[in-house]
């Protein structure tokens, strides 16, 4: 790889990597609905202006933004507000490496929408190492060394959601020609509107006016929303889905060692253990048969619009 491919890599992980970080600084200031309220509403004005400026329009199918609200509701609204949810009391760390284990429930998803036909040895070992690095994470032996168990349940059931909306992006928004910059733009959008209507219900706590929360939502909003879907689409234009794919890796390593260096959060042996296991289950959930060339575009606009939209 060029030391450019290397530059974008690295930056991506590190945004993406510290969204853990600033989602637990945001919350000392706002509650889980406002800080998804106003992290959505900052990504989504960031990207539709860039797209609008490379002149690319909202798509006008009232079926396509049917699966856009269902997409916005499982990719963002729902797991974005879980993590914010379990952050509170629980290790950005921690949040991290459960995070890692989405591709499990992708693919469990994807077996129940039918666009995955069967499973291959890979990916059975992946599933059931993947469900063995999870257990070690949360230790319901050891629970006060990984937080609340409400705040783990969090962790697991925004996982679960991220891993659904991947594979309803898959089957139901992949291949109909919309620019993957334009549906990020247009799923965030809705996610917004999603969290206008929670809000009277679950966002009228008080604020707390801290500096470091409200800096810390602003880059959740601008960069880590808004500008990192910008670089992760010129990352995998120009080096490609493959290289774009180990962001996962090295950001879940970024969070743990922010987690651990700017939060002090303790990390014991199971987390490690845990990590790596979830990490090695990724790689095989993610190692794919060989497939004709038509193929490859398909999966890299599916790479495209699920990174963009369903991180963290």
């Amino acid at each position: 790889m060029s030391r450019a491919t290397y530059a974008r890599l690295a930056a991506l992980s590190l945004i993406w990597g510290s969204v853990f970080l600033w989602i637990k600084i945001s919350g000392y200031g706002f509650s889980p609905v406002q800080m998804v309220l106003i992290r959505l509403a900052l990504g989504a004005a960031v990207i539709l202006a860039i797209a609008y400026a490379k002149g690319l329009k909202l798509p006008k199918d009232a079926v396509v933004w049917g699966h856009i609200t269902v997409a916005a509701l499982l990719g963002n609204a729902i797991p974005w507000t879980l993590y914010a949810e379990g952050e509170r009391n629980g290790s950005s760390s921690v949040a991290a490496v459960v995070n890692g284990s989405a591709p499990i429930w992708t693919l469990a998803a994807a077996l129940l929408l039918a666009t995955e036909k069967r499973i291959t040895g890979a990916k059975a070992a992946g599933v059931l190492l993947g469900l063995g690095g999870t257990a070690l994470i949360a230790s319901p032996w050891n629970g006060a060394g990984t937080g609340s168990g409400a705040s783990i349940l969090c962790f697991f059931l925004g996982s679960i959601s991220f891993g659904a909306s991947f594979a309803y992006m898959g089957k139901f928004l992949v291949g109909r020609g919309i620019p993957p910059l334009m549906l990020a733009g247009s799923q965030l959008t809705v996610a917004t509107g999603l969290l206008l209507v929670a809000f009277p219900f679950l966002g009228l706590q008080p604020v707390i006016w801290r500096t470091d929360a409200v800096i810390s939502v602003i880059i959740l909003g601008v960069v880590c929303t808004g500008f990192a879907a910008l670089l992760n689409f010129e990352l995998i234009i120009k080096d490609g889905a493959t290289v774009a794919s180990t962001v996962t890796y090295l950001m879940t390593a970024v969070a743990v060692v922010l987690g651990a260096v700017a939060l002090n959060e303790p990390l014991g042996w199971t987390v490690w253990a845990g990590a790596v296991a979830v990490l090695a289950a990724t790689g095989l959930l993610r190692k794919k048969p060989r497939t004709p060339a038509a193929a490859a575009p398909t999966e890299a606009a599916a790479r495209q619009v699920s990174n963009a939209t369903a991180k963290p």
